[in-house]
């Protein structure tokens, strides 16, 4: 299978404007990003997409790949349809632009989900990670997601889920890392539904999936850092660095 990385990259982020070009370490966030997706050696391709000269230069001036979107996206699935839709490949992979701590482990694993015989299934894949400290818990910034038995996803919610009515059962919380694998196919298809009430009112692009009836199979890493959202999140990130 034809396998690439595609990382959209939008300048004007509501929640933390120009966060993809602020200075983490000796580079900015994006170019932690795209360095290490490349680095992880299982892509034929790595691609910045993005809708800013700004962010275009500042990979391409590094010896990147970069491409300009044509139209404006409200999302970043969106962003990349257009970007693969003449493209021959098979499985692409959304790494979100602020996520500067990408490793090779996570994604060989949310690879493997398309394998086999039981892969022939699965048309989406993305990534949760354990959340054990109660402020990130409950902070909105941070999307949880309820599995079922096969790690396929039941909701998405910035509200916490499940919510401990009982509060002595015992109980695991996930939070739902910005990392996607779609097949082509389905990647084009989501493009073509207009934006779905759930969606809509949570601000989470994935339940339109759900709201679809495509199930998303999740896979459970046990660390992939800090995602950039806001000033604290860079400050965790260089702290982490």
């Amino acid at each position: 299978m034809k396998t690439i990385a595609m990382i959209p990259a939008r300048y004007a982020a509501t929640r933390f404007p120009a966060k993809l070009m602020q200075v983490l370490g000796k580079k900015t966030v994006i170019r932690h990003t795209y360095d290490n997706t490349l680095a992880t050696g299982l892509f034929d391709e790595v691609v910045v997409v993005t809708d800013s000269e700004i962010i275009y230069r500042e990979i391409c001036d590094h010896g990147g790949k970069a491409k300009m979107s044509i139209r404006s996206h409200e999302s970043g699935s969106d962003r990349i349809a257009e970007a693969v839709g003449e493209m021959d490949v098979d499985i692409v992979v959304n790494v979100q632009g602020d996520e500067p701590f990408v490793q090779r482990a996570p994604l060989e694993k949310l690879l493997a989900v398309f394998e086999g015989e039981e892969g022939r299934s699965v048309q989406v894949g993305s990534l949760v990670q354990v959340m054990k400290e109660q402020q990130l818990i409950e902070d909105p910034n941070y999307v949880k997601v309820a599995l079922d038995k096969k790690n396929n996803a039941l909701f998405f919610s910035r509200s916490v889920i499940p919510y401990p009515r009982d509060a002595a059962a015992a109980r695991t919380y996930y939070e739902h890392i910005g990392v996607y694998a779609f097949r082509k196919q389905a990647l084009l298809q989501f493009t073509g539904w207009p934006v779905s009430p759930l969606e809509a009112i949570e601000k989470i692009e994935c339940l339109r999936y759900l709201e679809n009836g495509i199930p998303i199979r999740m896979v459970i890493t046990e660390y992939m850092g800090v995602e950039i959202d806001t000033p604290a999140d860079l400050e965790r990130a260089a702290k982490l660095l």
